[in-house]
């Protein structure tokens, strides 16, 4: 004899819900990212102190207040990067995209973090050294070549 259920093996009470998990990338996820210090105006000119890391992702606070002062009509742009511990292409897409259209860019007092990484970027970008032609050599005596006499073959 057979019956059928429909009732499900594990009841609501034995199997607790399972918490939403989001995928982890493996990226660091503790807290940190670019701070702006502190932001000033010197005419058309924005002094802008940084504190903290600069990657792609924590970079957007100051791309947005870039973009509002070129907006704005700001033409220069000062960035102090003193207290700054990280830094990698976020920045250096910020650091080329601010000049374009006449804009001026200067660093003041760039951390280890900026200048290892603009040292990176330099010797990234740097053509390989060719090396030497080859020195043609003197005092060789050119003789023509014979071929061996048909009797010492045979």
């Amino acid at each position: 004899m057979s019956t059928s259920s429909t009732a499900p093996i594990l009841t609501d009470t034995l199997a607790p819900a399972a918490p939403p998990t989001a995928h982890d990338s493996g990226a660091d996820t503790a807290p940190g990212g670019i701070v702006i210090h502190s932001c000033a105006t010197l005419g058309a000119t924005l002094v802008v102190r940084l504190c903290g890391e600069i990657d792609h992702f924590s970079a957007t606070p100051l791309r947005t207040l870039l973009a509002s002062a070129a907006d704005d009509g700001y033409t220069g742009l000062v960035l102090d990067t003193s207290r700054v511990t990280f830094a990698d292409s976020g920045f250096l897409a910020i650091l080329g995209w601010w000049p374009r259209r006449g804009r001026s860019l200067r660093l003041a007092n760039s951390s280890r973090a900026v200048n290892r990484l603009l040292h990176a970027a330099a010797a990234a970008t740097r053509q390989p050294a060719r090396p030497p032609l080859p020195t043609p050599r003197r005092n060789l005596v050119h003789r023509p070549l014979t071929p061996p006499s048909l009797g010492a073959m045979g």
